[in-house]
């Protein structure tokens, strides 16, 4: 198993950044593909962007450009920086972890893009 925490959320104006941050425990962080999701208010959720065990990201269409992915191995960790938010970015975001048979889904954290 591996559990997940994710931080870093918080309130922003349109087009200011923030960096989220997932730590993992509990099983071999390497295993596992990564990815952040994100929900909001009813609607839901929706992919925002993958990366591989290799280290190979993927991103949805409404962040490419703006966001990126990325792991650290040895700290445990996966990160989305997320520049020029806009208020449709508003959403709770969740970290994920991947295995062939398992899913994992972290606690989420508050993102609100509002001026």
């Amino acid at each position: 198993q591996v559990q997940l925490v994710e931080s870093g959320g918080g309130l922003v104006q349109p087009g200011e950044s923030l960096r989220l941050s997932c730590a993992a425990s509990g099983s071999i962080f390497s295993n596992y593909a990564m990815g952040w999701y994100r929900q909001a208010p009813g609607k839901q959720r929706e992919l925002v962007a993958t990366i591989t065990r290799g280290g190979t990201p993927n991103y949805a269409d409404s962040v490419k450009g703006r966001f990126t992915i990325s792991r650290d191995n040895a700290k445990n960790t996966v990160s989305l920086q997320m520049n020029s938010l806009k208020p449709e970015d508003t959403a709770v975001y969740y970290c994920n972890a991947r295995e062939t048979l398992r899913v994992y889904w972290g606690q989420g954290t508050q993102v609100t893009v509002s001026s």
